[in-house]
């Protein structure tokens, strides 16, 4: 899979980023959702008519507000395919990818605040957005659980976060290209969603709990917030210039 379609940077070997150049076109979800009300449904996925069951087995453990003891296990194994440790720096979940994850799924984005979901709800097209009674945090709770139970059939038992690292990426790509099918949610939208808060954690600001060490900024050469060059232009002109990135709380 080739990284030059998004992210034109030096570590185009990793996981993440070959993941991440595909196309999928996950864009944050939208803050309200519309539905179709007069049309009928799409080809391809149903779309759940209620919410499946999505209580916790467990309490969550110490670390984490949301996901229970194997849904953070899922996560954490799921950012460490995605970011694995190698030569440009850590991985996934010793930056804090699956913790922003968790936060994420336990804010009122996750609880689906600002979202509409009162239906009815249809298959919409890709250019409409999310189309499901499922807040953010029940589609991931719901999606794995589906994924566990797939890998428990195809697997001798084992759960996801317990594969060798080779077939993690093997059912992390079936998910991808939407081969493997979910029970209860539909596969490109439970991947899509993960997929896209793994990304965010692992480059937005580290207040939000990802992105630990500013490693992906250092990475990209990102200097971060709140910094002005014009005063850097004409010293640094056609020469790589590369700065200590600010945070948020840098500025506090």
């Amino acid at each position: 899979m080739s990284t030059r379609e998004r992210h034109t940077i030096e570590a185009d070997r990793r996981m993440l980023l070959k993941l991440a150049g595909i196309g999928l076109g996950v864009a944050a979800l939208p803050s309200e959702a519309s539905a179709q009300e007069d049309a009928p449904p799409a080809a391809g996925h149903a779309m759940p008519e209620a919410a499946p069951s999505t209580t916790p087995s467990s309490p969550p453990p110490a670390g984490y507000l949301f996901l229970n003891a194997d849904e953070a296990a899922f996560v954490e194994a799921f950012a460490d395919t995605l970011i694995p440790e190698d030569e440009y720096g850590p991985a996934g979940t010793e930056l804090g990818v699956a913790t922003f994850v968790d936060r994420q799924l336990y804010s009122g984005y996750g609880q689906g605040d600002r979202m509409y979901l009162q239906g009815p709800f249809y298959e919409g097209t890709p250019e409409q957005g999310y189309q499901m009674p499922l807040t953010p945090a029940e589609l991931v709770r719901a999606g794995i659980a589906d994924v566990n139970a797939h890998v428990a059939k195809t697997f001798g038992g084992n759960s996801f976060d317990l594969l060798q690292p080779a077939d993690r990426v093997k059912v992390v790509t079936a998910l991808e290209k939407d081969e493997i099918a979910l029970s209860s949610v539909p596969t490109n939208a439970f991947f899509e969603v993960l997929f896209q808060l793994a990304m965010d954690g692992f480059f937005a600001d580290p207040i939000y709990g990802g992105n630990k060490g500013k490693a992906s900024w250092k990475m990209l050469g990102y200097p971060g917030v709140g910094q002005m060059y014009a005063d850097k232009i004409a010293q640094w002109r056609n020469k790589p210039f590369r700065a200590e990135p600010q945070s948020i709380q840098d500025l506090a």
